[in-house]
């Protein structure tokens, strides 16, 4: 066998390695971060979140501000290259719902931090704006929630 059959073997390993590492790091990276995201959702449960106009019925509030709480997550390089298989043969593709969660996780979170921080324990007529960011070398996704938050009576 020539040198030739030995180099592409090699590239081929080489390749196969990196996308396990980037297989690996992604994965490692996604779970703490829902980790993360899971104890600062319980740390601030008390804060209620709603997306109806009104403030519900029998509820004493007051002191109306705006809050807002945006994020830019990114994909792993691993997920947009089998990205570019699954959009070759269409189907859905989990690892982007995923991406899309936790980044409208995160944005819910840094507006009840921001809602906490005015002193407030409800915001009402929460909303999600997303905005999907072109021009990198890999899908990022930019989500803002904003509502309005009001301190209660208790």
């Amino acid at each position: 066998m020539n040198a030739s059959f030995w180099l592409e073997t090699l590239n081929l390993w080489l390749l196969l390695a990196l996308l396990l590492l980037g297989y690996g790091a992604g994965r490692w990276q996604e779970r703490r971060h829902f980790r993360s995201i899971r104890q600062r959702e319980e740390a601030l449960r008390h804060i209620v979140a709603l997306n109806t106009r009104y403030v519900p019925e029998g509820v004493a509030a007051t002191g109306a501000q705006l809050v807002t709480g945006g994020v830019v997550v990114s994909s792993d390089y691993f997920k947009t290259f089998v990205a570019g298989f699954r959009a070759f043969f269409g189907g859905r593709f989990r690892g982007y719902e995923t991406l899309l969660e936790r980044a409208r996780r995160e944005a819910l979170l840094r507006l009840k931090e921001d809602a906490q921080a005015a002193g407030a324990t409800l915001v009402i007529g929460v909303r999600f704006q997303s905005t999907t960011i072109a021009g990198s070398s890999t899908p990022s996704v930019e989500v803002l929630a904003f509502g309005t938050a009001l301190r209660t009576a208790i």
